[in-house]
């Protein structure tokens, strides 16, 4: 049970997309404006996850070695698919927030780079832990780093203001500020790593 609960543990922690693996991070500089935008992309690209791992590794043994990213990029395709269309049906107003960014994840190194290095391998269970713990780590640095963002560049959380008469940080509002932001996070991530 232990094995399970860090093979979940270890895509929030130890192998965290963001701040330990640094991918995924086209989407995050675009899309952390705010919280809403953050939670969004997170749920879609854990979706996502899930779904291709889960049946990447059900059908490993089947795939040719020679097509192993073509058939890789389809599965993603279809859950990417997926989402856009039940994004596009139920939240509209997401939709158009996250623009491209939700298409372009068939492409996101995360996804890909989780079924060419573990689902391929693993088990289905194994790769469902993988994906639900990757997607996870990925959708709470998102909700940090878009928290971070939202509050400071622009006054508000979660679309409230908070402080009146708060002058915010305009820079922090645009995609340089949310790389200077994840430059001091991994900084203060790799500083408590270092010292543990």
């Amino acid at each position: 049970m232990s094995k399970l609960i860090n093979e979940f543990l270890k895509g929030i922690i130890k192998e965290n997309p963001t701040f330990v693996l640094a991918l995924g991070l086209c989407p995050t500089l675009a899309v952390s404006i705010t919280v809403i935008n953050g939670i969004g992309m997170g749920i879609a690209a854990t979706f996502v996850l899930l779904g291709s791992n889960i049946i990447i590794s059900m059908l490993k043994n089947f795939i040719p070695d020679r097509v192993r990213i073509p058939c890789f990029i389809v599965v993603i395709a279809t859950f990417v698919t997926i989402t856009e269309m039940v994004m596009k049906a139920y939240s509209p107003a997401l939709d158009r927030a996250l623009g491209i960014y939700v298409p372009l994840i068939v492409v996101n190194c995360i996804v890909l780079g989780r079924a060419e290095a573990y689902a391929q391998k693993e088990t289905v269970i194994n790769s469902l832990l993988d994906g639900l713990g990757m997607g996870v780590g990925f959708t709470l640095a998102l909700i940090l780093i878009s928290g971070i963002r939202e509050l400071l560049g622009a006054g508000t959380l979660v679309g409230h203001a908070l402080i009146k008469g708060f002058e915010p940080m305009s820079v922090l509002g645009m995609p340089s500020g949310a790389l200077l932001l994840i430059g001091l996070l991994l900084g203060f991530f790799n500083l408590i790593k270092r010292d543990k």
